[in-house]
Protein backbone atom coordinates (compact mmCIF):
# COMPACT_ATOMS: atom_id res chain seq x y z
CA UNK A 1 0.00 0.00 0.00
CA UNK A 2 1.45 3.33 -0.97
CA UNK A 3 1.54 5.90 1.40
CA UNK A 4 2.49 9.81 2.00
CA UNK A 5 3.60 11.75 4.87
CA UNK A 6 2.60 15.62 5.90
CA UNK A 7 4.60 16.67 8.59
CA UNK A 8 6.48 20.31 8.42
CA UNK A 9 8.73 18.87 11.61
CA UNK A 10 11.38 16.96 10.20
CA UNK A 11 12.59 15.50 13.15
CA UNK A 12 8.78 14.25 13.52
CA UNK A 13 8.80 13.75 10.09
CA UNK A 14 11.67 11.17 10.61
CA UNK A 15 10.26 9.68 13.53
CA UNK A 16 7.09 8.54 11.85
CA UNK A 17 9.35 7.22 8.68
CA UNK A 18 11.11 5.10 10.82
CA UNK A 19 7.80 3.59 12.57
CA UNK A 20 6.49 3.21 9.17
CA UNK A 21 9.28 1.33 8.23
CA UNK A 22 8.15 -1.30 10.71
CA UNK A 23 5.32 -2.15 7.84
CA UNK A 24 6.50 -4.34 5.42
CA UNK A 25 3.17 -3.83 3.51
CA UNK A 26 3.41 0.12 3.56
CA UNK A 27 5.87 1.70 0.79
CA UNK A 28 6.17 5.23 1.78
CA UNK A 29 6.25 7.16 -1.65
CA UNK A 30 6.99 10.80 -0.53
CA UNK A 31 7.61 12.83 2.79
CA UNK A 32 6.03 16.38 2.31
CA UNK A 33 6.73 19.46 4.45
CA UNK A 34 4.29 22.45 3.84
CA UNK A 35 0.86 23.09 1.97
CA UNK A 36 2.54 24.61 -0.92
CA UNK A 37 4.46 21.45 -1.69
CA UNK A 38 1.73 19.59 -0.74
CA UNK A 39 -0.65 20.96 -3.45
CA UNK A 40 2.48 21.01 -5.91
CA UNK A 41 3.13 17.18 -5.22
CA UNK A 42 -0.52 15.87 -5.30
CA UNK A 43 -1.60 18.30 -8.48
CA UNK A 44 1.07 16.26 -10.26
CA UNK A 45 1.57 12.48 -8.59
CA UNK A 46 -1.05 9.89 -8.60
CA UNK A 47 -2.37 9.89 -5.29
CA UNK A 48 -1.59 7.09 -2.54
CA UNK A 49 -3.67 4.59 -0.57
CA UNK A 50 -3.03 6.22 2.73
CA UNK A 51 -1.87 9.66 4.18
CA UNK A 52 -0.50 10.32 7.24
CA UNK A 53 -0.73 14.08 8.19
CA UNK A 54 -0.10 16.40 11.04
CA UNK A 55 -2.71 19.39 10.81
CA UNK A 56 -0.90 22.85 11.54
CA UNK A 57 1.96 23.01 8.93
CA UNK A 58 4.20 26.06 8.81
CA UNK A 59 2.42 27.67 6.62
CA UNK A 60 -1.30 26.54 7.22
CA UNK A 61 -3.18 23.49 7.87
CA UNK A 62 -3.38 20.62 6.01
CA UNK A 63 -6.88 20.88 5.29
CA UNK A 64 -6.29 23.56 2.71
CA UNK A 65 -3.96 20.94 0.38
CA UNK A 66 -6.91 19.28 -0.39
CA UNK A 67 -9.16 21.75 -0.60
CA UNK A 68 -7.77 22.48 -3.51
CA UNK A 69 -6.48 19.28 -5.34
CA UNK A 70 -9.34 16.48 -3.70
CA UNK A 71 -8.35 12.80 -3.07
CA UNK A 72 -9.63 9.94 -2.49
CA UNK A 73 -7.10 8.67 -0.45
CA UNK A 74 -7.68 7.47 3.32
CA UNK A 75 -6.18 10.07 5.73
CA UNK A 76 -4.74 9.38 9.69
CA UNK A 77 -3.89 12.46 11.34
CA UNK A 78 -1.40 13.11 13.67
CA UNK A 79 -0.84 16.24 15.14
CA UNK A 80 -0.54 17.72 18.39
CA UNK A 81 -4.12 19.32 18.45
CA UNK A 82 -7.22 17.91 18.91
CA UNK A 83 -9.75 20.90 17.93
CA UNK A 84 -9.47 20.05 14.52
CA UNK A 85 -11.09 16.16 14.96
CA UNK A 86 -14.12 17.08 13.30
CA UNK A 87 -13.12 18.70 10.19
CA UNK A 88 -11.16 15.63 10.05
CA UNK A 89 -13.36 13.03 10.15
CA UNK A 90 -15.45 15.19 7.61
CA UNK A 91 -11.83 14.85 5.15
CA UNK A 92 -11.46 10.63 4.81
CA UNK A 93 -9.90 10.22 7.74
CA UNK A 94 -10.11 6.98 9.94
CA UNK A 95 -8.08 7.85 12.97
CA UNK A 96 -6.66 10.66 14.85
CA UNK A 97 -3.44 10.24 16.60
CA UNK A 98 -2.29 12.66 19.11
CA UNK A 99 1.36 13.26 19.38
CA UNK A 100 3.98 11.82 20.78
CA UNK A 101 2.74 9.08 18.57
CA UNK A 102 3.83 5.49 19.80
CA UNK A 103 4.02 2.53 17.80
CA UNK A 104 1.23 0.58 19.26
CA UNK A 105 -1.64 3.67 18.65
CA UNK A 106 -0.08 3.46 15.24
CA UNK A 107 -0.13 0.22 14.79
CA UNK A 108 -3.75 0.24 15.68
CA UNK A 109 -4.48 2.96 13.49
CA UNK A 110 -2.73 1.29 10.36
CA UNK A 111 -4.79 -2.54 11.61
CA UNK A 112 -8.21 -0.33 11.57
CA UNK A 113 -7.36 1.16 7.82
CA UNK A 114 -6.80 -2.72 6.21
CA UNK A 115 -9.78 -3.81 8.43
CA UNK A 116 -12.07 -1.68 6.18
CA UNK A 117 -9.89 -3.44 2.91
CA UNK A 118 -11.72 -6.53 1.71
CA UNK A 119 -9.48 -8.61 -1.12
CA UNK A 120 -11.53 -6.56 -4.06
CA UNK A 121 -10.15 -3.33 -2.28
CA UNK A 122 -12.92 -1.82 -1.99
CA UNK A 123 -13.79 0.99 0.63
CA UNK A 124 -16.59 0.49 2.84
CA UNK A 125 -16.88 3.84 3.18
CA UNK A 126 -20.17 3.71 5.30
CA UNK A 127 -18.82 1.45 7.82
CA UNK A 128 -15.56 3.46 8.64
CA UNK A 129 -18.55 7.07 9.04
CA UNK A 130 -20.37 4.75 11.60
CA UNK A 131 -16.91 3.40 13.00
CA UNK A 132 -15.67 7.17 12.91
CA UNK A 133 -19.19 8.19 14.49
CA UNK A 134 -19.23 5.78 17.48
CA UNK A 135 -15.25 6.62 18.22
CA UNK A 136 -16.34 10.29 18.81
CA UNK A 137 -13.62 12.08 21.70
CA UNK A 138 -14.58 14.93 23.23
CA UNK A 139 -12.69 18.20 22.51
CA UNK A 140 -10.11 19.29 25.75
CA UNK A 141 -8.56 22.25 24.31
CA UNK A 142 -8.45 24.80 21.73
CA UNK A 143 -5.65 26.64 19.70
CA UNK A 144 -6.54 30.32 19.19
CA UNK A 145 -4.58 33.25 17.43
CA UNK A 146 -3.51 36.07 19.26
CA UNK A 147 -1.91 38.51 16.37
CA UNK A 148 1.46 36.21 15.20
CA UNK A 149 1.24 33.92 18.01
CA UNK A 150 -0.32 30.28 19.16
CA UNK A 151 -2.54 29.83 22.42
CA UNK A 152 -3.91 26.87 23.68
CA UNK A 153 -6.88 27.08 25.80
CA UNK A 154 -8.26 24.15 27.93
CA UNK A 155 -12.26 23.37 27.21
CA UNK A 156 -12.61 23.79 31.24
CA UNK A 157 -11.88 27.43 31.24
CA UNK A 158 -14.38 28.40 28.52
CA UNK A 159 -17.35 29.90 30.66
CA UNK A 160 -19.24 29.84 27.16
CA UNK A 161 -19.13 29.96 23.20
CA UNK A 162 -20.61 32.59 21.27
CA UNK A 163 -21.42 34.12 17.49
CA UNK A 164 -21.00 37.76 16.75
CA UNK A 165 -20.69 38.69 13.21
CA UNK A 166 -20.22 36.00 11.99
CA UNK A 167 -17.39 34.78 14.05
CA UNK A 168 -17.25 32.40 17.30
CA UNK A 169 -15.84 33.77 20.51
CA UNK A 170 -15.05 31.54 23.33
CA UNK A 171 -14.82 33.63 26.58
CA UNK A 172 -12.60 32.82 29.77
CA UNK A 173 -11.50 34.30 32.85
CA UNK A 174 -9.45 36.79 31.17
CA UNK A 175 -10.93 37.66 27.46
CA UNK A 176 -12.51 36.54 24.52
CA UNK A 177 -10.95 34.60 21.48
CA UNK A 178 -11.93 34.16 18.38
CA UNK A 179 -12.17 30.64 17.02
CA UNK A 180 -11.90 28.77 13.62
CA UNK A 181 -15.35 26.58 14.60
CA UNK A 182 -19.27 27.64 14.06
CA UNK A 183 -21.11 26.79 16.62
CA UNK A 184 -22.67 23.63 15.20
CA UNK A 185 -19.49 21.70 15.07
CA UNK A 186 -18.74 22.91 18.34
CA UNK A 187 -22.24 21.15 19.55
CA UNK A 188 -20.94 17.71 17.53
CA UNK A 189 -17.15 18.23 19.62
CA UNK A 190 -18.05 18.99 23.19
CA UNK A 191 -18.68 17.74 26.28
CA UNK A 192 -22.63 17.43 26.27
CA UNK A 193 -22.69 16.93 30.18
CA UNK A 194 -20.85 20.04 30.44
CA UNK A 195 -21.96 22.33 27.36
CA UNK A 196 -25.22 22.97 26.35
CA UNK A 197 -26.84 25.13 23.37
CA UNK A 198 -29.50 27.44 24.69
CA UNK A 199 -29.98 29.43 21.71
CA UNK A 200 -28.87 29.95 18.12
CA UNK A 201 -26.02 32.61 19.61
CA UNK A 202 -24.86 30.62 23.09
CA UNK A 203 -23.59 27.17 23.88
CA UNK A 204 -22.80 27.87 28.05
CA UNK A 205 -20.67 25.60 30.36
CA UNK A 206 -22.44 24.17 33.61
CA UNK A 207 -19.44 24.91 35.88
CA UNK A 208 -19.78 28.94 35.11
CA UNK A 209 -23.67 29.32 35.55
CA UNK A 210 -23.72 31.67 38.29
CA UNK A 211 -27.35 32.42 37.62
CA UNK A 212 -30.60 31.30 35.87
CA UNK A 213 -33.81 33.94 36.34
CA UNK A 214 -36.61 31.63 35.04
CA UNK A 215 -39.15 34.85 35.11
CA UNK A 216 -40.57 35.52 32.54
CA UNK A 217 -38.05 33.52 30.19
CA UNK A 218 -35.43 31.80 31.17
CA UNK A 219 -32.40 33.73 31.46
CA UNK A 220 -28.58 32.72 32.31
CA UNK A 221 -25.93 34.78 34.05
CA UNK A 222 -22.62 33.43 33.84
CA UNK A 223 -19.12 34.08 35.63
CA UNK A 224 -17.80 35.44 32.43
CA UNK A 225 -19.76 36.57 29.72
CA UNK A 226 -19.68 39.07 26.65
CA UNK A 227 -22.58 42.11 27.56
CA UNK A 228 -25.44 40.63 25.95
CA UNK A 229 -27.95 38.63 27.91
CA UNK A 230 -28.04 34.79 27.58
CA UNK A 231 -31.34 33.70 27.02
CA UNK A 232 -32.62 29.75 26.62
CA UNK A 233 -34.60 29.49 23.55
CA UNK A 234 -38.36 28.81 24.45
CA UNK A 235 -38.40 25.47 22.78
CA UNK A 236 -35.16 24.56 24.78
CA UNK A 237 -36.00 24.91 28.48
CA UNK A 238 -37.52 21.64 28.84
CA UNK A 239 -33.94 20.09 27.44
CA UNK A 240 -32.16 22.80 29.11
CA UNK A 241 -33.70 21.90 32.88
CA UNK A 242 -32.44 18.03 32.25
CA UNK A 243 -29.32 18.89 31.45
CA UNK A 244 -29.12 20.93 34.80
CA UNK A 245 -29.69 17.68 36.88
Amino acid sequence: MKTVIIEDEKPAARKLERLLSLFPDLQLVATLHSVEEGVDWFAENAHPDLIFSDIVLGDGLSFDIFEKVPTKSFMIYTTAFDQYTLKAFKLNSIDYLLKPIMEEDLEKAIDKYKSFLPSDSSYKTLEIKSLIKEEKQNLSRILVKIGYNLKIIQTEEVSCFYSENKIVYLQTKERNYPTDFTLDELQEVLDEKQFFRVNRQFIICLNYIKNIHTSPTYKVELEFQPEEEISVSRDRVKEFKDWLV
